[in-house]
Formats: C-alpha cells, structure tokens, sequence
C-alpha cells in the first residue's frame, strides 16, 4: 500500500501539490487559532491570572501617558498650572458638599414629622382617618381591570373584613422586617434567628450631626420591649471627610465615610444571637481518652452589624476586615439614603420594581450586543459553533 500511495504522490502535478500544502497550511492556522481561543478562555476562567492582569492594569492607572512624556517643558509647565488649578476647584467641590449636608439636616428637621407619624401608624399608637387612608390608583391600572378581577377584589375584601374581626391586627404587624426582608442587600445579613428580634423593630431614624461639628450621621434602631435585650435604641455612627486627601486631592469625588462605630446590646442572658455554643470532641494523645469541650464561638446574625471592625489609628486593615467595612458602609449610605426616607414603598415592594428596572435597561442592552455577536457568528462561514 505505501508504494502505491508513493506512486500516485509522484504522479501529481506540482501545481496540485502545491494546493495541498496550502489546504494544510490553512488547516494548521485554523488549529492554531482554535487552540488560542481555548487557551484565552482557559486562562480568563483562572481567577490567579485574572487577579494578575488587574493589578497590572492598576498599576498602569495615573500613569503618566507617552504622549505628555513627549510634550515640550514650557507646555508641561503649563499643564502643572491647569493642575493646580484643579486642586483649587476641589476645595471649592468640598465646600459645595459641606453645605449640601448642612441643607439635609435643614430638611431632615422637615421630614421628621411624617417620619413620627408613619412610625406611629406602624406601631398602632395613630389610627390613621378615612381621609388619610384614601389612595387613588392610577388611571392606566383602573383601566386594566376588568369586571371579573373587581368581582375577586369585592370577595378578597370580605374575607379580609372577616379574618380582621377575628384577629383586628394592631398597627402594621411587621413592618421593617418585611422591608429589610424585600431588599437584598438587607435580607442577605439576616438570619432565621434574627427574625423574632426584628419583629420588634418600630422605626429607623437618621441624626446627623450638629452645626460646627465633623460630618457624620447616626442610624437609630428603636425596638419595643423584648425579651431579647434590654436596649430600647441601638445606634450606628458614621463619621464622614469631605476634603481633598492633600497626598491625592484628584482622587476627591465628594464625601466619604472613614469609619463607624456601633453600640453595646445588653443580651438578656441564653438570647444573644451573635454567639453560639459548640461542642468538640477532644482525645488524650498519650491516655487516649476522650473529652467533651464546650466554646463558645461568633454566629452570623444581623446584630453584628452594631459591632463592626475597628479601624487603628495607622489606618491599616487586612483584606478581611477592609471588605467587611466596604460593605458594612455601603449598607449605612443604603438605609440612610433609600430605606428610611421610601420605607413604604420598599414594603409594599414598588421601590424594589424600580431599582430593578434600572438593571433591566442596562441587562437588555447586554442581551442586544450578545445577540449582534450570536448573529455576527452565524454568519461567518468559518464560524464553528464546537469551538
């Protein structure tokens, strides 16, 4: 068989021969290619190479670029003047910014009457009058229901009407749990056993702080008597800089919170959720008996939230301590920002139907450039959909 396949070779024409080589040649760049691609997805699945290329890119970050490199003294004398410039305009940004928290506690003394009365609607101390409780749905929706879904509504409220002469509810049971319940950001701190704990929560209030003094608010959390703890006010404190760092005064992008300190709980004894009782097992190295050890040990649970980590006067952290911290601000900026001034809407889920449209726009686009490329593919000749 080799001979007669070294015969038929010798019997080609060179122009044929030729064709083959090309054919391999193109056969062996397609592979080539292929095994590129896999090896680029193989390395953006490593999260090490990842890690690699971002602080690379972090590196190159305020770099200084070839092109002002390359540009005349006199003109880079000049930029160092529009720079100077821009440090000024961030002092003046930081002053902006002083006063902007002076007009919220200006009007934060505006909004607290509401906040008191909503506070007490919940926790049953205000009955609210007919005239008060009427709400005017939107046309679009009044002109969406039919006649059957008012026949349903009709029939709900009736047995509602029945079940509230058994049970006559007081206030709104449940009120900021099922808020904190609705959010993600909030529910992902909670834990079953914080549950009957928060069923006691009445209100969330925002303080900021005096005139005159360094930038800060303070969350307070007022519970009713509980047999969970004897607080009747947990606080949180945020303490704020609004001022260009002098070692990176470009990096200014308005207040920023440095630190936060919570509050003790005075736990009623067996009811401290943050702790936990474990038991382990123990062997003798040299006896070989056995002994039962009990510890206790940190548990999960939303009331860490009052004992954050503390920030030492050098300002240094470990990753673990600087990832609980930049969660556990952007969870304080999230209460005091949305929960407590919308809190009803994040009740009754419509601020949530809000924020999520906010991400559906952004994941449609998403979706119509995956859908360009998926067609772009399908029409590429040289497109195999197994690579």
């Amino acid at each position: 068989m080799a001979d007669i396949d070294n015969k038929d070779q010798a019997e080609m024409d060179p122009a044929d021969m030729e064709d083959v080589e090309e054919v391999e040649e193109e056969e062996t760049g397609e592979d080539e290619n292929s095994k590129a691609r896999q090896l680029t997805v193989q390395m953006m699945q490593n999260p090490q190479i990842l890690a690699a290329l971002q602080e690379r890119l972090d590196g190159l970050n305020g770099s200084p670029s070839g092109y002002m490199e390359s540009l005349p003294k006199v003109v880079k004398r000049r930029v160092n003047a529009l720079k100077n410039l821009q440090v000024k305009c961030a002092h003046i940004e930081a002053k902006f910014y002083e006063e902007v928290h002076e007009l919220e506690r200006k009007y934060a003394a505006l909004y607290q009457p509401l906040f008191d009365k909503r506070s007490d609607i919940v926790k049953a101390a205000y009955e609210p009058t007919d005239e008060e409780c009427e709400w005017k749905a939107d046309e679009e929706e009044e002109l969406t229901v039919s006649k059957q879904d008012e026949m349903k509504e009709k029939a709900k409220l009736e047995e509602e009407k029945k079940d509230e002469e058994k049970e006559d509810p007081k206030g709104i049971p449940e009120f900021w749990l099922t808020v904190f319940k609705n959010v993600d950001l909030l529910s992902d701190m909670l834990q079953e056993h914080d549950e009957p704990i928060l069923k006691h929560l009445q209100d969330i209030k925002v303080k900021f702080s005096d005139p005159g003094q360094p930038m800060s608010f303070t969350l307070e959390f007022h519970f009713e008597p509980n047999d969970f703890f004897t607080n009747t006010v947990l606080t949180k404190t945020y303490k704020m800089r609004s001022e260009p760092d002098e070692s990176d005064p470009f990096s200014f992008d308005g207040p920023e919170i440095m630190c936060c300190t919570g509050c003790p709980i005075d736990w009623t004894k067996g009811k401290n959720v943050t702790l936990k009782t474990i038991k382990k097992k123990q062997k003798h190295k040299g006896r070989g008996t056995v002994r039962t050890v009990t510890k206790t040990v940190p548990n999960d649970s939303f009331f860490n939230f009052f004992t954050p980590p503390e920030v030492p006067e050098n300002g240094e952290l470990d990753e673990d301590s600087e990832a609980v911290l930049a969660a556990d601000f952007e969870i304080g900026h999230f209460i005091r920002e949305r929960i407590v001034p919308r809190a009803v809407l994040y009740f009754t889920g419509e601020a949530i139907e809000d924020d999520d449209d906010d991400y559906d726009e952004e994941g449609e686009e998403a979706d119509d450039e995956e859908g360009e490329e998926e067609a772009d593919e399908e029409n590429d000749p040289d497109y195999d959909p197994k690579v």
